[in-house]
């Protein structure tokens, strides 16, 4: 990637964000990724490449940071409960559900093993609300509902990582599934992920009160933001979730001991400023590397993995809040909770990651299942993030 390329996509988000003056119907993200589909038409920016190794070691630490340590931990605290199951168990069964949905369906239009349909399913889990939640916070004031997408997609991504490690051996090796290796490995490395963030934010909130210069303790955060993702990387647990983990401890801290009221603004003055430069670039890169893979025959098929993530995840939201009583009581309009939870369940940065990951070890023979999964997730991206609007209105007036 040259500079002057990337600066002219830095330019074009800069723009693209000043006239986002319609953003309740065409959110940022599907702009960015339009526009870098066309992008991928001229000349000037052929050979331009995102790989796996970009987006986790560059693009993810800042956003799951920021992600983290803004969550309100008023609604972490309160949600905390059906954010970890859906992020953990919700999880299991959605991969579960869709993997044979997807082998079934996919008899009809194409040939897919048992394993291939599991990998592709992997793949399409991952939640990335993006601006979602803020559209549904302005459009029904449903901000219980956006904190439990929120929080699901910061857990869910380090979750998901397990799973599609596990059925990326299988896929490749023709191995079989091993319940006692995939229940030991999943602890392990979402504990010790936890366990590290956690000692991470801990040190990050000692060592930040040793200067009273705020440029220096945003230089810490950074260090932190990203150091406990490659620790937590090269130690063998999840780095995703240790960068969680230190972020919500370090507004923990902030919230309960750290009395110097700039701190925050400091933080947030910095973090808000990098945030949209890095969606911007990730999503105009998104648009220009997917367009290669969107020549194919299978879009029918593509379609229908699109409506089967929907269905699933309608269903697996319904049994938590069917099936617990003290969510049940909890969101008292079942149906609308559950269906804008179903919607905002958008595949984004952490999908993209995990199939530029399968391309780096695919053969040839792979191009449909990565073609595929591409489709669906710019599908994803496309129709909900322009639906969830319409959808939150229509669901206020009927309620």
């Amino acid at each position: 990637m040259m500079t002057h390329q990337l600066l002219v996509l830095l330019m074009i988000g800069y723009i693209v964000y000043t006239i986002d003056i319609k953003k309740n119907f065409f959110p940022v993200p599907v702009v960015l990724v339009a526009i870098g589909l066309g992008l991928s038409f001229i000349p000037y920016f052929d050979g331009f490449n995102i790989s796996k190794e970009i987006i986790f070691n560059v693009f993810l630490p800042a956003m799951l940071f920021t992600s983290a340590y803004q969550f309100p931990l008023k609604q972490l605290k309160q949600n905390i409960g059906i954010i970890v199951s859906l992020s953990t168990i919700g999880l299991i069964l959605t991969v579960a559900l869709l993997g044979l949905s997807i082998y079934f369906a996919g008899g009809i239009f194409t040939s897919l093993t048992i394993t291939a349909a599991f990998l592709l399913a992997a793949i399409l889990t991952p939640t990335d609300p993006v601006s979602v939640t803020a559209i549904l916070k302005e459009s029904s004031g449903a901000e219980q509902i956006a904190d439990v997408v929120e929080g699901e997609s910061m857990i869910n991504d380090g979750t998901s990582i397990v799973f599609f490690t596990i059925f990326l051996t299988m896929y490749q090796t023709g191995n079989g599934f091993s319940l006692g290796k995939f229940v030991s490995e999943l602890l392990l490395v979402s504990i010790g992920g936890v366990v590290l963030g956690i000692a991470i934010g801990w040190l990050m909130s000692r060592t930040i009160r040793f200067t009273q210069d705020k440029k220096y303790q945003v230089m810490l955060s950074v260090i932190g933001a990203y150091g406990a993702f490659y620790i937590g990387e090269a130690i063998g647990v999840s780095g995703v979730l240790a960068t969680v983990a230190a972020g919500v401890f370090v507004a923990y801290e902030m919230g309960r001991s750290i009395k110097e009221d700039t701190l925050p603004q400091s933080l947030n003055g910095f973090w808000d400023i990098v945030t949209p430069i890095l969606l911007a670039v990730l999503f105009l890169l998104i648009g220009i590397r997917g367009a290669e893979y969107l020549a194919f025959s299978g879009w029918w098929f593509a379609i229908v993995i699109f409506l089967l993530t929907i269905i699933v995840r309608f269903i697996v939201i319904a049994l938590f809040i069917y099936g617990v009583p003290k969510w049940r009581d909890e969101f008292k309009n079942d149906f609308s909770t559950i269906t804008l939870t179903t919607w905002s369940g958008i595949k984004g940065a952490m999908s993209i990651a995990l199939l530029l990951w399968l391309e780096e070890t695919a053969s040839g023979q792979d191009q449909v299942l990565i073609s595929l999964a591409f489709a669906v997730i710019l599908l994803s991206l496309a129709i909900q993030s322009i639906g969830i609007y319409p959808l939150s209105k229509v669901l206020k007036k009927i309620q």
